[in-house]
């Protein structure tokens, strides 16, 4: 059944104009009137609707009952990755939330190769907002990952935040193993550029009070690196 995202206050009984990106999936798809859809308006758990009136701009549906369905870990990871080059970040954040990040900090490090402007940057948010929208309709998770303004690491590492992991090849012990000896937690994933974060970066981030932990032998890139690290949690600590 096709899931759409809708930004409004969604409640039993209510009918609304689906909003301007909805209705032209729903065009698109070739839905019509009396075909059912599931909404969700990010607070959690999602609606049951019908579609009544299906025009080339303009959708509106009618809601049924609500179901308190969930698709999120037990445990919230906020995913602090260095910007890297040209639409990895796309990638990043779609399939981070498919594997259920609950949180994106994008970062500006030594070695990062984009630079966003305030005026780029604003773009980019609104862009990256709609890769999260489309990655929670496909994957069936109700629940939007938030989305921060890009900050210099050093910035980050001065807030507060839950504790932090640094994926580091230089590190001694495995993320892996120290998932399987520590319960689920809250947790920061963070993530270099193309090149990684240089020693003065880690240095930083461990001072700041950051686990260095490794992925094993092998260097992964920036774009894999998070991703593997949240498939590694996501077995240890949530196996079903």
């Amino acid at each position: 059944m096709p899931r759409f995202y809708c930004a409004q206050p969604l409640s039993p009984g209510l009918t609304l104009d689906l909003p301007p990106e909805v209705a032209h999936h729903v065009h698109v798809l070739r839905l019509a009137p009396g075909e059912t859809l599931n909404l969700f308006d990010g607070r959690g758990g999602e609606y049951a609707a019908v579609l009544d009136e299906v025009g080339k701009k303009r959708a509106t549906a009618t809601l049924g009952g609500f179901h308190a369905r969930e698709a999120e870990l037990p445990y919230a990871v906020t995913l602090a990755q260095a910007l890297p080059e040209g639409t990895k970040m796309d990638w990043i954040i779609e399939k981070a939330m498919e594997l259920g990040v609950a949180a994106v900090q994008p970062l500006a490090a030594r070695r990062c190769v984009v630079r966003l402007s305030a005026e780029r940057a604003e773009k980019k948010l609104a862009h990256w907002q709609g890769v999260i929208v489309a990655a929670a309709e496909q994957s069936g998770r109700n629940r939007l990952a938030s989305l921060a303004e890009p900050l210099e690491l050093r910035e980050w590492l001065a807030r507060p935040a839950p504790r932090r992991i640094l994926l580091s090849p230089r590190a001694d012990a495995s993320l892996a193993q120290w998932a399987q000896r520590n319960a689920p937690q809250d947790l920061s994933l963070l993530v270099g550029p193309e090149g990684g974060f240089t020693t003065e970066e880690e240095d930083a981030a461990i001072a700041a009070g950051a686990l260095p932990l490794s992925m094993g032998p092998r260097v992964l890139r920036t774009e894999t690196a998070a991703l593997a690290a949240l498939a590694i949690l996501n077995g240890a600590w949530d196996p079903a």
